[in-house]
């Protein structure tokens, strides 16, 4: 067997290898979710009182989705099985802070007045838990971040994250309808003082 057939033979051994092992490591993680959660949905039909207490802590106070996920991603990787096959489109860099003219007091938040167009970049990191309008805030997006504070980022124009997307600090939310950015800073379904959040 001439040098160019081995070679041709070996790569696609290695293919082939590297195709099984793919589908072995997917079909690990299906099994370990599937049997982590049935083994929580038999603990919770078996137990009333840890059940409500289940509910209690995911449903009533703010339960961290962003902390599960980051965790996820750390020992089993992407939860998108197919993920490092399907080509990425070219993302623009945007690492920025929050900046801003002048801020007041606005509804359960403050009201930040910013330059027209302004993107807004993302506080700390967390997970997109809420897109969409509310009541006096116009379009908005509500981060919950690695710290369980819920970020209202309210009055958007455009948003550039979608639902329950893992974002970075700094990364880009969306840009503002006119020049006002309002802001909400929730933990456990209260609010916070904003001036713990940005600065003067």
């Amino acid at each position: 067997m001439d040098k160019r057939k081995k070679k041709k033979r070996v790569k696609k051994i290695q293919k082939e290898n590297k195709g099984s092992l793919f589908i072995t490591k997917y079909i690990t993680k299906l099994l370990i979710v599937t049997v982590l959660t049935l083994l929580t949905l038999i603990t919770l039909k078996s137990n009333t009182s840890l059940k409500t207490k289940f509910y209690k802590e995911v449903f009533i106070k703010n339960f961290s989705f962003a902390k599960v996920n980051q965790l996820y991603q750390t020992y089993f990787g992407s939860p998108i099985p197919f993920q490092e096959f399907i080509k990425q489109p070219v993302t623009t860099v945007f690492q920025e802070s929050l900046a801003y003219q002048d801020q007041s007091l606005y509804r359960d938040g403050v009201k930040l007045t910013v330059d027209k167009n302004y993107l807004v970049p993302n506080m700390e990191s967390g997970m997109v838990v809420f897109i969409g309008k509310k009541e006096g805030y116009g379009q908005t997006v509500i981060i919950q971040g690695m710290s369980g504070v819920d970020t209202w980022y309210g009055n958007l124009a455009e948003v550039n994250v979608k639902l329950y997307d893992y974002v970075e600090k700094g990364d880009l939310i969306g840009q503002v309808k006119d020049r006002s950015l309002y802001l909400v800073f929730q933990k456990e379904g209260k609010n916070l003082d904003y001036k713990d959040y940005i600065k003067e």
